[in-house]
């Protein structure tokens, strides 16, 4: 039986994940990974990490983040308590969707993840109180491959559902995109 069922988004590569909830008298159980299902959409690594962020003021701003090659990075965003609103921009150079971005509400009431390919940034918003999120990456945290984009950048026009608030000093140091950006090789 299929527990997950992916679905396309409007940017090449990054799938909604609907995850199947069973439901009993003693609550609900969910898978939240399965690499067998997931290899047949794209996931093309092991869990390498996995990392749980708390957020606890709506608002809040975490990103846009990725490493680039070649410790680039596929991600498996869930939300587990509360709301986010969860981003995607597409940084690959010969991507149909190239510097376009999607986004979408995640909730631990909904069941959806987000699978975000390499070659994306990533970066969510709090939308409520508490929101807490788990991420399974594809590779391990790389400190020289840490790269990232100002969650403000004019040229992606993000219309971010909140005022940006609570950026780190390192997410709000990003730069903005260069006029010659030619994208990343993947």
């Amino acid at each position: 039986m299929t527990e997950l069922r992916c679905t396309p988004t409007s940017l090449a590569g990054v799938l909604q994940v609907h995850r199947q909830a069973h439901a009993d008298a003693r609550g609900s159980f969910a898978r939240i990974f399965c690499a067998s299902e997931l290899a047949h959409v794209g996931w093309n690594g092991p869990v390498a990490q996995i990392n749980h962020s708390v957020n606890n003021a709506r608002g809040t701003v975490r990103g846009l983040h990725y490493q680039a090659a070649p410790w680039a990075e596929q991600k498996l965003v869930s939300c587990v308590r509360g709301r986010i609103w969860d981003l995607a921009v597409d940084l690959r150079r010969d991507s149909p969707s190239f510097l376009l971005w999607h986004a979408q509400e995640l909730s631990a009431a909904s069941g959806v993840a987000l699978m975000i390919p390499q070659g994306c940034a990533h970066g969510f918003q709090a939308l409520s109180e508490d929101a807490e999120i788990i991420y399974c990456h594809s590779a391990p945290y790389v400190p020289q491959a840490q790269a990232g984009l100002h969650p403000c950048d004019p040229r992606l026009a993000i219309d971010w559902p909140l005022p940006v608030r609570r950026l780190s000093q390192r997410d709000g140091s990003w730069p903005f995109l260069q006029i010659d950006f030619k994208g990343l090789v993947t």
